[in-house]
């Protein structure tokens, strides 16, 4: 962390930490508390924004996820979705390529991700 700034390779929370912040990865700046001024967002809206959600192995998994991010991006179908199985089995992660149209609309995203009992991390 650089003077309140986190870069993408420490965006990493986990729910629960000392500052009570929900699990959130962006490929962007974020502002510790949250606070970052719209225009200074390295992301150009809309723009096709890929978040990397895993979770423990389960038969829902990849439905359930989806059901989550239709409910942020309606265009959003099976086809923007990579599937890869961990090395044992054990876990799954999934590349969401979503339709980012807003930084709202991503932190809201990522917050539901987070919240969700199947995720373990959000990226």
């Amino acid at each position: 962390m650089k003077n309140g700034w986190l870069d993408a390779g420490h965006a990493c929370l986990l729910a629960g930490d000392s500052t009570d912040h929900p699990r959130i990865g962006y490929n962007v700046l974020l502002h510790w508390n949250g606070t970052m001024d719209p225009k200074d967002s390295l992301i150009e809206y809309p723009s096709d924004f890929p978040i990397k959600v895993m979770g423990p192995t389960h038969e829902a998994f990849a439905v359930t996820i989806t059901e989550v991010v239709l409910g942020f991006d309606p265009t959003f179908h099976d086809g923007r979705m990579e599937v890869r199985p961990s090395g044992k089995g054990n876990y799954t992660g999934l590349t969401c390529t979503v339709l980012a149209t807003s930084r709202a609309q991503l932190d809201d995203l990522y917050r539901a991700l987070s919240a969700h009992p199947m995720v373990k991390i959000v990226m």
